[in-house]
């Protein structure tokens, strides 16, 4: 994968311009990205309301499920992904950023035993996680993203820094506090920035520390292995639900954490305190 005038090339990458766009930056931007949640059904439907005229919005990439990755706006004209938007003393972040729209449902609402999403799709537990968004102080339902979504998103980073000298990458959620929740507390946005840019979300507090928190496993059992894989070996039964572990690090979706021994579980199933 590589830019090639302002366009992402290669494997798993496509081209659908749509029509929602401003003008070319100015010099020497952009400077940041902005990280969003489609909360739609799926990618497609999301593609097509972000080339409708009539919804007014876009983004310059949008990542499915699967990885696939959809450009919708070169990176050097403004998409309308922000909104109303400020922050460390900017506003109107379309001027100074590139979107990344992630496909996924977003908040969802427990009913039995699914959990739905807002346009009326259940979700089973294996696709969610509990967890307490930034900006609120109660846990809520999240749907999770893929392990191949993941992987893209900090590959496209990793290669827009390196072409735009970007030097922020925020969530919708920061930039329109209390009017945006996403991409919500299932992306690891902290962790992602903090490894291609090494800095917390507080742009003039310390570098974040290493990763070592409380978590409590969500799945009714859990294995334990000795690598972030789902084949490597179990190393201990299967963890219990309500099992509180310190988590120690976390690989491509899996967090090594110890407990009365230490090994690998899939993050997804664990809830960080």
């Amino acid at each position: 994968m590589q830019i090639q005038n302002h366009l992402l090339t290669g494997d798993s990458i496509r081209l659908v311009e749509s029509p929602n766009r401003g003008g070319k930056f100015k010099a020497r931007l952009p400077d940041a990205i902005i990280i969003h949640y489609t909360a739609g059904a799926d990618a497609a439907s999301s593609i097509r309301s972000l080339c409708n005229p009539q919804s007014k919005a876009s983004a310059h990439l949008l990542v499915a499920r699967d990885g696939q990755i959809t450009q919708l706006v070169p990176f050097d004209t403004a998409a309308w992904h922000a909104g109303k938007s400020s922050y460390g003393g900017r506003e109107g972040y379309n001027n100074y950023s590139i979107g990344i729209e992630i496909d996924n449902a977003g908040l969802l609402t427990k009913t039995g035993e699914s959990y739905q999403s807002w346009f009326g799709r259940n979700y089973s537990a294996d696709q969610v996680i509990t967890a307490v968004h930034r900006n609120e102080k109660n846990a809520h339902y999240w749907h999770v993203y893929s392990e191949a979504q993941i992987a893209a998103v900090e590959d496209i980073c990793s290669l827009l820094i390196d072409k735009y000298g970007i030097k922020q990458i925020l969530g919708h959620e920061e930039i329109s506090p209390g009017r945006k929740v996403d991409p919500g507390p299932a992306f690891p946005l902290d962790k992602l920035r903090d490894r291609l840019l090494n800095q917390s979300r507080n742009e003039d507090g310390p570098a974040e520390e290493p990763l070592l928190e409380k978590g409590t496993v969500v799945a009714d059992t859990l294995n334990i292995r000795i690598g972030p894989s789902s084949t490597a070996a179990v190393v201990a039964l299967p963890l219990k639900k309500d099992t509180s572990v310190t988590i120690l690090q976390e690989k491509d979706g899996w967090y090594e954490v110890a407990v009365e021994v230490k090994g690998w579980v899939s993050a997804k199933y664990v809830s960080p305190l």
